[in-house]
């Protein structure tokens, strides 16, 4: 098979010369992609109205002009194509046209530019306000905000999927419960959901059913029924389902759990596409810091006893309390031991997740309203949730919160450099605000309430290292602590200060506003008493020309919020936006990069990916996170938490001389600097020089 020319040009980076890489081939790569491929296989139009009719007509999009005539739709293309936009690399264009742009029924030719696809999503979130839309497109076209894939995929396209597709809820403790829980997943897989469960409620094996004991199966057989929907609803076979599952670390079934991602264990017991997720309360956390004994409990005996699920009991309370009561079945391990357990299946297999739930709910601004439980796929969602109480046929259904994910990320290089970190946050929540009001997912009750009530949305971020690469700044330094620190609490003020606008203008708030840390000023005395500003001179630079909210500035908000309210009850959250981080040449969300050329395979080709803005002066502020001490990083996550309202997805990276007990040493270390949860743990594998190296 022939090499495609852009290909062999993208390779070419990697040819040094004097001993520096080509880094400019990557660009020459672009050119061919668009010249030798893109142009010739792009449908061809005289006139944008031809285009744009013919888009309509053969139902690719859908009819614009319900909302606007052809010359105010000519007005927004053109401040988009006045732009002049081009691509950074090879690697942007590629993902683009492969996972993004309209393609015709064929499949084979495509129908949309990358401005075509701005222009879709901004004319149809605006939905008829032309100034509006003209915000939405220079927002999108400046590459100063980057949809979620699903709205940035589906905006204004006739044969459309739906606009979120991340979702989580509970699983009750019976059958109706576990079978509306299977149900909900193999409605939301069929259409291209991620769908997270809390599955801490249910009895554990061996518990008893109608006081009959040794009945019940507990967690494992219900994920392997979830494994298998998820496999067999996978949208027509475009996409393979995701899902995953979350336990509280205090259920008996938690060893059994962490032992289905073992490489080794019996085929029976092993789960390989379903994810896990542990919940850690504050209490374990103490345990295991101090060497303690670690009782789990039998949950439904919990129940049973007090009426309550043994997730929804505070712990710190409730431990001893449970340990000494001789009708709550209990079985002793060493905390500490467990905790090593995790980290040695993390080093297996990436597996489980950590949500520390005391963390997650300190700061929780809706803690009057309920308790945040578990998180979704990402591991950045943390919203309140309670298990629906599902009623055999003819009874009624008593339906509560569940969660979908409604999320973008500003692209922080773009923002600061434009100086528009204000106008931007307020014309992302707005597209943000739009997609929550056009969600309706029916078939999913719960999912339908919390949506319709909560108006949650989930700001992130992306670019960090990036952006700091760029100016010379150290992934790991305190200069980088101190822009973070500024960046992200100017982003949590401009966050509240939209939601509070656009509460004003609707004349609505969340359901339960006035119980919230919000309406009581609580959640705002952090920024009352001292400014928060740039310490260093170069930092304070950075920020020139941009107004810095002061404690004057949080204290009217305050009361502004006091007096108008919040539309939505979550605001920020920071996924991993790996896939669309490509398309706005940024690194992935706020964590460091793995490699600083990154290596894709994609068919038979190998394809190369230099960091954003690498040259061969910056090379080296591009230091792997491997590299790193994961101390460091986690320092900065945590600087970032604090401005967050949610959570952040934190990858920890290491190595293969980093045993269990040093990864168990930075769950630790997390907890105590307040990140509510970690990802997935990736070990980089000692090269065979490392290998002789460590050995002599």
């Amino acid at each position: 098979m022939v090499t495609k020319k852009w290909i062999l040009l993208n390779n070419e980076i990697m040819v040094k010369k004097d001993d520096e890489f080509s880094l400019s081939k990557d660009k020459e790569a672009v050119r061919s992609y668009f010249l030798d491929y893109v142009n010739k296989n792009t449908v061809f139009f005289y006139t944008l109205k031809e285009k744009i009719d013919y888009l309509i007509e053969q139902e690719y999009y859908i009819d614009f002009y319900q909302w606007y005539t052809f010359e105010q739709m000519e007005e927004v293309y053109d401040l988009v194509f006045a732009k002049k936009f081009r691509f950074q690399s090879f690697m942007s264009a590629f993902k683009f046209f492969q996972s993004y742009a309209l393609r015709d029924d064929s499949g084979e030719k495509f129908l949309e530019r990358y401005e075509d696809r701005v222009v879709a999503v901004a004319l149809f979130l605006a939905r008829g306000d032309v100034p509006q839309a003209k915000q939405y497109a220079e927002l999108l076209i400046n590459q100063e905000y980057q949809p979620a894939t699903p709205t940035f995929l589906n905006s204004g396209k006739k044969r459309s999927g739906e606009l979120v597709s991340c979702f989580l809820d509970e699983i009750g403790d019976n059958l109706n419960g576990i079978g509306y829980a299977i149900d909900s997943a193999m409605k939301l897989s069929s259409i291209g959901g991620g769908v997270s469960f809390n599955i801490s409620k249910v009895r554990a094996r061996g518990e008893s059913i109608k006081d009959v004991e040794g009945r019940a199966g507990g967690v494992l057989p219900i994920m392997k029924i979830l494994e298998d929907t998820f496999s067999y609803a996978n949208q027509l076979g475009q996409r393979p389902g995701a899902g995953a599952v979350y336990l509280n670390i205090f259920h008996t079934d938690i060893e059994e759990f962490l032992d289905c991602k073992k490489i080794n264990v019996d085929e029976k017991v092993r789960i390989k596409s379903l994810s896990i997720g542990v919940i850690v309360p504050d209490k374990f956390m103490e345990l295991a810091e101090n060497d303690e004994a670690c009782y789990l409990f039998y949950p439904h005996t919990v129940y049973k006893q007090y009426g309550k699920y043994l997730d929804e009991l505070d712990m710190n309370e409730m431990y001893e309390e449970l340990v000494t009561n001789p009708l709550v079945k209990k079985k002793k391990i060493n905390a500490r031991h467990l905790m090593v357990k995790i980290a040695q299946t993390q080093k297996e297999s990436g597996y489980p997740y950590l949500f520390f739930k005391g963390n997650a709910n300190r700061g929780h601004a809706l803690k009057e309203l309920g308790n945040v439980k578990f998180s979704n796929l990402c591991t950045e969602i943390m919203q309140i949730s309670e298990v629906s109480d599902i009623e055999i046929y003819g009874k009624e259904d008593t339906i509560r919160y569940g969660i979908s994910c409604n999320l973008g990320s500003l692209n922080i290089a773009t923002v600061m450099e434009n100086k528009r970190i204000k106008e931007a946050v307020a014309t992302a929540m707005r597209s943000l605000t739009v997609v929550s009001d056009l969600t309706n997912i029916a078939m999913v009750p719960s999912v339908q309430k919390a949506n319709k009530e909560l108006h949650s949305v989930g700001l992130g971020a992306m670019n960090l290292h990036g952006f700091l690469t760029k100016n010379f700044i150290m992934y790991e330094s305190a200069a980088a602590l101190d822009f973070c620190n500024v960046f992200f609490m100017m982003v949590n003020f401009y966050s509240i200060q939209s939601s509070m606008e656009i509460a004003k203008e609707k004349k609505e708030t969340f359901v339960g506003f006035e119980q919230s840390e919000y309406a009581n000023g609580n959640y705002f005395q952090p920024y009352l008493s001292k400014d928060i500003a740039p310490v260093s001179d170069k930092i304070a630079g950075l920020f020139e020309g941009m107004a810095i909210p002061t404690v004057a500035d949080w204290t009217e908000l305050m009361n502004q919020v006091k007096i108008h309210g919040l539309y939505h009850a979550y605001r920020l959250a920071i996924a991993p936006n790996q896939s669309t981080s490509y398309i706005m040449n940024a690194t992935a969300s706020v964590m460091p990069v793995v490699d600083v050329i990154e290596v894709r395979e994609y068919g038979d080709s190998t394809t190369y990916y230099p960091m954003p803005y690498l040259d061969n002066d910056n090379y080296f502020f591009y230091k792997s996170a491997y590299d790193m001490d994961q101390k460091n990083v986690l320092r900065l996550i945590s600087v970032i938490q604090k401005h967050v309202d949610q959570g952040i997805s934190t990858i920890l990276h290491t190595n293969t001389k980093d045993s269990t007990r040093d990864i168990a040493k930075y769950y630790i270390y997390a907890h105590k600097m307040g990140l509510k949860s970690l990802y997935y743990t990736r070990t980089r594998k000692a090269s065979i020089d490392e290998c002789v190296s460590c050995s002599v």
